[in-house]
């Protein structure tokens, strides 16, 4: 990992602060020989108004520290700054992260950047204490990320992410939701989510194929140890590999290895042994995972 820290000079008071358009991005782009790749999940975002709406919706103030994971060329990173919040930013791509810092410089003189490049899927320290998570999430590992990040980083507490508006809706679902699933229940396990909001896919360079969602979620204290949570978040695997069985057969491999021994523990752990893991909320998994080890 490394980290480059960028504190900008402002040009003085005649400077104007500005975000990137479409004409930007693509220069960009052609200087530093970029062709967005659907191995990184890229889409870079053209539309200030719509960047100006994620950040707002984050609730970003002035002087607190965020999280962007895959600032790619800084469309975002420059609408974080422009909000006067301290940024680090984690982009895996070593010419988009060498190019960020000039960018903000020229268009967002007198902020504060940090830009870190690394895989976010193996960042484990950073160099502050962000207390909030904004970013567009290349659509191909957003959820393996935002889990990721949620169990390294304490710090954080809030945040507001753009992803694929199927993965969106499955991280907000409730239980009994036709979308609910294991994504659904692990992120329960963090704090509360919401959707907030569509993204067209016109304010994208290039244009996905997908539409996206704003969802945004607020920490809530662990309802176990991190022991709990590794026992628990295997039985939220075990439950949704075969969603279509009763509990006391979709967790028998991992619970005893027979449904008879299965359904003690389920019935144990005050849970129906007939119901299926999409009725179930997180605290329901981690009873079972309790009571599996008394």
């Amino acid at each position: 990992m490394t980290a480059h820290r960028h504190e900008a000079e402002s040009d003085g008071p005649g400077a104007q602060p500005r975000l990137l358009g479409p004409a930007e991005i693509r220069d960009l782009a052609e200087l530093l020989g970029v062709t967005p790749t659907k191995k990184l999940g890229q889409n870079f975002v053209h539309d200030g108004n719509t960047v100006r709406r994620i950040v707002q919706t984050a609730g970003v103030e002035r002087g607190e520290t965020v999280l962007e994971i895959g600032p790619g060329l800084g469309s975002l990173t420059l609408g974080l700054l422009e909000a006067g919040a301290d940024v680090i930013a984690v982009e895996i791509d070593k010419r988009l992260a060498a190019q960020l810092p000039h960018t903000a410089s020229i268009m967002q003189p007198g902020t504060s950047l940090t830009v870190v490049t690394d895989d976010a899927m193996r960042v484990t320290e950073l160099p502050g204490d962000p207390v909030r998570l904004v970013a567009n999430l290349p659509y191909n590992i957003s959820v393996p990320v935002l889990l990721h990040l949620l169990e390294h980083f304490d710090s954080l507490q809030s945040g507001i992410v753009m992803v694929q508006a199927e993965v969106g809706y499955r991280l907000a679902a409730e239980p009994g939701s036709k979308v609910y699933g294991a994504p659904s229940a692990k992120a329960a396990w963090y704090g509360d989510w919401r959707t907030a909001g569509q993204v067209s896919r016109m304010v994208f360079w290039p244009v996905p194929n997908v539409d996206s969602v704003l969802v945004g979620f607020e920490r809530a204290q662990a309802p176990g140890t991190e022991a709990e949570r590794v026992a628990t978040f295997a039985l939220v695997d075990a439950a949704f590999q075969q969603r279509r069985k009763m509990l006391r057969q979709s967790l028998s491999a991992v619970l005893g290895g027979s449904s008879a021994a299965a359904a003690a523990v389920l019935e144990a752990a005050a849970v129906d042994p007939q119901a299926r893991g999409e009725q179930l909320v997180i605290g329901d998994f981690l009873r079972i995972a309790r009571a599996a080890q008394r």
